[in-house]
């Protein structure tokens, strides 16, 4: 028995349960991770934080986890649709480049802008592309239990059929008939019994860049079928949660849980957990509304919407300052008032060791250590605990003041408590500090850079070559001007 129970929302059942894991005290969590074709943006870091929240505070309370979170580098096609082209083949042949390079590269931005925020690495993160075999095992198993059929070489999900036996619409509430509304049509439907059907292996085309062979046809796999393949590999056929952003809701996890139902005899989690979405001045991001924000042009304040540069810290305070299940609007004015309750925060657990102590207590720090916890295990909420935290840090104000009293030992034990709650578990950490390296590396690249221009003059034409290609390498990219040569890291 955990010392701290959590109780989380359960999406599949529409209530909160007390979280027990099947075999206690291991836990086996996946979650959907991004489809690399484009840069990191605002609405990636929602699911990042909240389940590295998730993940933290799951191995605070003395669980053992294993978090899986994928790569989509394969299958997932234009408008989420059957048809259409490959987001990752699009990118590639606009760009002239291999799909491959373009998952790569994508996927290292992803790890780049994410790590900053200070979100830890999963215990496996898999990729679509490497799981083929898997895949295909999958669907041939969903095959021979008669709830898929080919169709010019593309195999599709029977969902009438499974619907008649089982619910598609148990997660999602939705009723199969009403889904035709949302469900257009497309060129090429009409290889499918019914168009509510999705595709678990689709034909690749003549010109189709992205293709691996199988007994049906070459081609790829459909999206939902990644997911379920991955997380049973890594996590076993039944495992304990299963996130990701609430768009995934339907189709993606609906049509996960048909798939495992019938190639595994059961839904692939018994708890199924999801981040609701990022809005911009009260609109849904989206390119064509021109409100489209990287987490690059956040941190650097690039975009035309931002008054200023965000620090990471400021971005991850502000995505923790809302319920991982309520609706997040962005703003100018919110994320200063972010940056300026963070730097509060992180200010007073500071001056904590400058407190005078005293003979009594006027400040009960094992009942506002309970209320922390019980904020946690009530959904992990994150607003409520940072309320508590602000409440310490009126105390700790007031005792730097002298009008509240606090012993030696229960200095120590906020101390303590802050930096937890704050750092370990909300995952915020002082940046300030970081200036210190940046200035270090504006030192050495300074230093690089005058030995090159040396080598330059010098016509040692090797040397200043291998210095810009080496730094290459590293991912710092040296552009010689007219005034001359400058960096950035890529």
């Amino acid at each position: 028995m955990m010392k701290h129970q959590l109780e989380i929302f359960n999406t599949l059942t529409r209530k909160k349960e007390i979280f027990e894991p099947l075999q206690a005290p291991n836990v086996g969590m996946y979650v959907c991770g991004p489809t690399v074709y484009g840069d990191p943006h605002l609405g990636h870091a929602r699911p990042a934080i909240t389940f590295d929240l998730l993940y933290r505070y799951l191995m605070h309370i003395g669980y053992k986890v294993r978090y899986v979170r994928n790569i989509t580098d394969v299958g997932h096609l234009e408008n989420d649709a059957d048809d259409g082209e490959d987001k990752i083949a699009q990118k590639a042949r606009l760009d002239n480049v291999e799909p491959m390079e373009v998952a790569q590269h994508y996927t290292n931005r992803y790890h780049t802008f994410i790590n900053q925020l200070n979100v830890k690495e999963p215990s496996i993160e898999p990729r679509a592309s490497g799981h083929i075999i898997e895949q295909q095992e999958v669907i041939n198993k969903i095959i021979e239990k008669g709830y898929a059929y080919e169709s010019n070489g593309s195999v599709y999900f029977d969902v009438v059929k499974y619907n008649k036996d089982h619910n598609y619409g148990v997660l999602s509430g939705r009723v199969l008939e009403e889904q035709y509304s949302a469900t257009r049509e497309l060129d090429g439907q009409s290889e499918k019994k019914d168009r509510s059907d999705f595709a678990l292996w689709k034909k690749a085309s003549p010109t189709h860049i992205m293709r691996w062979p199988s007994k049906y046809s070459d081609g790829f796999p459909g999206w939902h079928i990644e997911c379920t393949a991955m997380s049973a590999k890594y996590l076993g056929e039944k495992f304990d949660i299963h996130g990701g952003g609430m768009d995934l809701l339907f189709p993606h996890h609906e049509s996960e849980i048909a798939q495992g139902t019938v190639a595994f005899g059961d839904s692939p989690a018994k708890y199924w957990m999801h981040n609701n979405m990022i809005t911009i001045n009260g609109q849904k991001m989206g390119k064509s509304l021109g409100n489209f924000i990287t987490l690059e042009e956040l941190f650097t304040g690039s975009h035309k919407l931002l008054e200023q540069p965000f620090s990471p810290m400021t971005i991850r305070f502000f995505i923790l300052q809302a319920h991982y299940r309520s609706t997040l609007d962005f703003s100018n004015d919110a994320l200063k008032a972010a940056e300026r309750g963070l730097h509060r925060l992180l200010e007073s657990i500071k001056m904590i060791e400058k407190i005078s102590p005293s003979k009594t207590d006027d400040f009960n720090i094992e009942e506002w250590e309970n209320k922390c916890y019980d904020a946690l295990n009530d959904d992990l909420n994150s607003p409520i605990l940072i309320a508590h935290l602000f409440e310490a840090v009126k105390n700790i104000n007031s005792a730097l003041a002298g009008t509240t009293q606090l012993t030696v030992e229960s200095i120590t034990k906020l101390s303590q408590l802050m930096k937890l709650f704050t750092e370990d578990i909300l995952g915020l950490k002082d940046s300030s500090s970081d200036s210190s390296n940046t200035d270090v590396l504006d030192g050495v690249m300074e230093l690089i850079l005058d030995i090159r221009q040396s080598a330059k003059e010098n016509k040692d034409w090797t040397i200043s070559d291998k210095i810009r290609d080496q730094l290459n390498e590293l991912g710092i990219q040296v552009k010689d001007g007219k005034d001359g040569a400058t960096w950035e890291i890529k």
